[in-house]
């Protein structure tokens, strides 16, 4: 029995002195097979504790690292916290991790923290990627050129991939001058950089830089990925570029990319921003798999382009055979039967979002129904419904769109009730004053149109530059009202003067409500004939082949003269003319819009 007991005493101070990596292949192989699951790493760090193996720093840097991956940065912090010396792998590791899990703030705190526990590291090109790249999820811009001028010191003015990084936090940031700057002083352009800078471009708002560059890619021989091909499209459907549309359509079909959900929403949204929903239609049909922004996408659409019979129906048949609609579906709905006139099909939708779908409505959504209420003439309704919102600040969007609308029916009592709201909530916005300013000459109170001149005269406030885009030949060309930079202006001019004058016999009359009432009277007519439409018009005419549509992108809406015009010039040239604006699109074919002179 002693003997038993001597043997048994023996074997358990063989199992005592084992040597730590035992009980660290045993604690390796537990954390591989709980792999980034939190109860199980819970489960090993437990053992660990137990068996005193937590001192091992492979063991608990493998552990913190399988921790950020499960999710829980909080379990991820404590463990941090317990490792008294942490090494540059660890940090390394866990800065890099931290990123790829979207955990920037926490990428910025090791780094921060790497900073003053090892002052002496030489941080690899890894760690900056990453901290580079959270600093972008932040738009950290201060943080982030700190970091910039971290790499400079280290050295890595030519790592291609720090740079790279560097391009897409000054991109997300805004600051495209200094995203430019870097891209510029890259020797080795990964398509990482290349792609950084269209997509800032485009997500900015600088569509055809974006579509510049896209063109010096395509030159330089860069092989195009999946972010390309989205940034790219997004920026043809910014600038209404449908020619390059088309190529990057026929080079995804002729290269064998293959048509996935991504890009064949990105090319739905393309065609329908450039005005040709029948192409949008037939991708769509395509598709063997369509997710909510497919058919989002689709709905809108239809609805920009003034089809708003064809956006309920589709929303009908997703209802039947797609994913549920979500809130930006229902923006797109209603937004349809706004510029359409479907009141009735607007309230039923509407009343869908809560008894259907269970979703509260939003800003987006009442904003729409104000608008639809407004358009369709029913302004005492869509009062009575923006008061019932019981908001304390209604959002200078309802406002807007309400002003709108007493504007379009010449309700001038209602108009200067909504102003007074519209002014309180934005009183810096000088397309606010200029809404008023054009109500009252409309009712003919010339005293007020001159007060409100000279309250934006005292507040410095100036119209938004009008301009319209046109592109010919996979070439974007920018027009301004009474634009003479062009080459061909002497030609574009005379043009345009001789259709001002066929349209003339033909029965149009200049709408003079439409000019700004600031211009001196020697200067209207001069600023109605010369709208950025009608010369951009007036040079695509010259410049395309009878009978090819002319499609033009005017960043602020359009004026009642330009419409009534276009009308005319579409009927006299047997043109086909779509003209974007900031609202919706237009159709003009043979004297008519596809808007019904609803807008």
């Amino acid at each position: 029995m002693e003997a038993k007991h001597h043997h048994h005493h023996r074997h358990h101070q063989q199992q005592q002195q084992q040597p730590p990596f035992y009980f660290s292949r045993r604690a390796h192989d537990a954390l591989l097979l709980a792999g980034p699951r939190l109860k199980l790493l819970q489960q090993v760090h437990a053992h660990l504790l137990i068996t005193g193996s937590h001192r091992i720093l492979s063991l608990i840097t493998k552990l913190t690292l399988l921790s950020c991956a499960s999710g829980s940065i909080t379990y991820t912090r404590s463990l941090f916290l317990s490792i008294p010396n942490p090494d540059p792998f660890l940090f390394t590791s866990l800065i890099t991790s931290c990123s790829k899990n979207h955990f920037p703030n926490d990428a910025v705190l090791f780094y921060r923290r790497m900073l003053v526990v090892i002052p002496s590291l030489h941080p690899s090109n890894y760690i900056f990627t990453a901290v580079i790249k959270s600093c972008g999820e932040l738009s950290a811009s201060r943080v982030g050129r700190a970091v910039h001028c971290h790499t400079l010191v280290r050295g890595y003015r030519l790592d291609s991939f720090v740079q790279a990084a560097l391009v897409a936090f000054y991109a997300k940031c805004g600051d495209l001058r200094r995203a430019r700057k870097v891209f510029d002083e890259m020797n080795d352009r990964t398509v990482v950089a290349w792609n950084s800078m269209i997509s800032g471009y485009e997500q900015n708002g600088f569509s055809e830089e974006a579509i510049g560059l896209f063109h010096r890619m395509r030159d330089s021989g860069v092989e195009f990925d999946l972010a390309t091909l989205v940034s790219v499209l997004a920026a043809c459907a910014q600038a209404g570029a449908l020619e390059l549309g088309c190529w990057v359509h026929d080079w995804i079909r002729d290269s064998g990319f293959g048509m996935n959900v991504v890009i064949g929403s990105s090319l739905i949204n393309m065609y329908a921003k450039c005005g040709n929903v029948r192409k949008a239609r037939k991708v769509f049909d395509s598709m063997t798999y369509r997710n909510i922004v497919s058919w989002t996408a689709m709905i809108s659409g239809y609805g920009i382009n003034g089809y708003g019979r064809e956006a309920i129906e589709l929303f009908d048949t997703m209802r039947a055979r797609g994913p549920p609609p979500n809130d930006i579906t229902l923006v797109a709905v209603l937004s349809a039967c706004a510029h359409a006139g479907l009141v009735q099909e607007g309230r039923q939708a509407f009343a869908s979002m809560r008894e259907d779908f269970g979703l509260a409505p939003g800003m987006e959504h009442h904003v729409c129904m104000v608008d639809m209420l407004g358009r369709a003439g029913l302004l005492g309704e869509a009062f009575e419904y923006i008061k019932r919102l019981n908001l304390l600040k209604p959002a200078p969007a309802i406002w807007t769109a309400m002003l709108g609308a007493c504007k379009m029916h010449r309700n001038f009592e209602f108009g200067v009730r909504v102003a007074d709201h519209l002014l309180t909530a934005e009183p810096e916005n000088p397309g606010h004053y200029v809404l008023l300013s054009n109500m009252y000459a409309l009712a003919g109170k010339m005293d007020r149109v001159e007060a409100i001149r000279n309250r934006m005269i005292q507040k410095g406030l100036k119209k938004g530059v009008g301009y319209s885009t046109i592109e010919v030949n996979q070439k974007t060309y920018l027009f301004s009202m009474g634009d003479k930079s062009h080459p061909e202006t002497i030609a574009i001019y005379k043009y345009l003067d001789g259709l001002m004058k066929r349209i003339s016999q033909a029965g149009y009359v200049p709408v003079p409500e439409s000019v700004m009432h600031e211009l001196e009277e020697e200067e209207r007519e001069f600023a109605v004939r010369y709208h950025s439409e009608k010369l951009a018009i007036a040079f695509g005419i010259l410049n395309t082949s009878l009978g090819m549509t002319v499609r033009v992108v005017k960043n602020l809406r359009m004026c009642e003269d330009c419409h009534s015009a276009i009308k005319f010039i579409s009927a006299v040239t047997q043109r086909e003319i779509i003209v974007r604006d900031k609202l919706r699109f237009h159709h003009f074919k043979d004297g008519t819009c596809s808007c019904a002179d609803y807008w």
